[in-house]
């Protein structure tokens, strides 16, 4: 089986963008996937969690509002029935201290003061009982109205509650799935990554697969005759075998989007990117910085071809400086070159190239 190196380039740009916005719940494309296609059926199930949590929430109401009527009853006898004893006591007080010609004045004096108070008193407490016991049960009766109105809106506007319950929840997913629709060019991109890298892990373990290759150059690498400075380069795939370099491009472009789309772009980076890699393999190979078993002719040089993958459908025609291939077109295509390199040779130029990437 071919060896591979780094995950796809459009799987890199997909988990940057969800870290980014802070969504680390999805460990894989195909939980992505499952999750834009269950979208519809995850809203669905938010709406009826929450119309089960608005049902139990009533049904909790309901009996708090029985306990509290219970509650507010038995309290309610109960401060009646101290504030009527207090009142009796009040009542019995000023009996004991009815007039009486048998004490002296300053007794006299003080029992009727007392009394004069124990009347105000007492004639405070008959006035205002209701108010006493009502402020006593205050509290009972305002959770009683509270949780009586919160039942009766749960009741008559059952929808706007479910709706109000629900709406963190809802938005949250909806945010999701606007994130995820910013990269569906990547999603789809990756798609069609996934399946070039799947057909080629069925070459042999003398091939390497470096996926989503990049480098950059300081000082940018001219190339005169495009009259291009090349800063960087990035390929999608890089195939090192026996017989030499892919690299490889992968579009998975439907046959509509094909006819309204360039194929300049792709082709001029392959370009780009075979000119640079040509030219660094080349002055390394002469420093010996790439091992190559020596030729009584020279040098040797590293073949490095340029393809562009269309994972769905591919033109007719045929285009200069690259090949266009279908995924299924793709193992006959690199099988076909004769190998130039041993094992080893093959294994020292990946391992060059692994470098440099990193």
């Amino acid at each position: 089986m071919c060896k591979v190196h780094n995950s796809v380039g459009c799987l890199t740009t997909i988990k940057t963008h969800l870290k980014r916005h802070n969504i680390n719940d999805f460990n894989s494309l195909n939980e992505v996937l499952k999750f834009q296609k269950d979208f519809s059926n995850l809203r669905q199930q938010i709406i009826s969690n929450h119309e089960q949590l608005i049902e139990n929430e009533k049904i909790t109401l309901a009996a708090e509002i029985l306990y509290l009527d219970n509650a507010i009853k038995t309290d309610k006898a109960y401060f009646e029935s101290s504030f009527l004893c207090e009142i009796e006591e009040l009542k019995q007080r000023l009996i004991s201290l009815a007039p009486s010609t048998d004490l002296n004045f300053i007794k006299r004096f003080v029992n009727y003061t007392k009394r004069r108070v124990y009347k105000k008193k007492l004639q405070d407490l008959e006035l205002n009982l209701n108010n006493r016991v009502n402020y006593a049960i205050r509290e009972l009766v305002e959770q009683h109205q509270d949780k009586t109105n919160r039942y009766q809106y749960l009741t008559l506007h059952f929808s706007d509650a479910v709706n109000e319950s629900c709406l963190s929840k809802i938005n949250e997913l909806e945010n999701k799935q606007r994130i995820i629709d910013e990269v569906k060019n990547s999603i789809y991109g990756a798609l069609g990554e996934y399946k070039v890298v799947k057909e080629l892990k069925n070459l042999s373990d003398e091939n390497i697969l470096i996926n989503d290759f990049a480098l950059s150059f300081h000082p940018a690498i001219y190339n005169r005759q495009e009259n291009d400075y090349i800063k960087s380069i990035q390929i999608d795939h890089l195939l090192v075998t026996p017989s030499g370099i892919f690299l490889i491009e992968t579009k998975n472009w439907s046959e509509k989007s094909l006819a309204s789309l360039d194929l300049r772009s792709p082709v001029q980076q392959v370009k780009r990117t075979n000119f640079a890699l040509f030219k660094i393999l080349t002055q390394d190979i002469s420093s010996g910085r790439v091992t190559l078993k020596q030729h009584h002719w020279g040098d040797r040089k590293i073949p490095i071809r340029n393809l562009i993958v269309l994972t769905n459908s591919k033109p007719n025609e045929e285009f200069q400086y690259v090949k266009i291939l279908t995924v299924n077109e793709l193992l006959s295509y690199v099988r076909y070159f004769k190998s130039m390199f041993t094992s080893a040779e093959t294994q020292a130029i990946a391992s060059h190239l692994l470098n440099l990437n990193n």
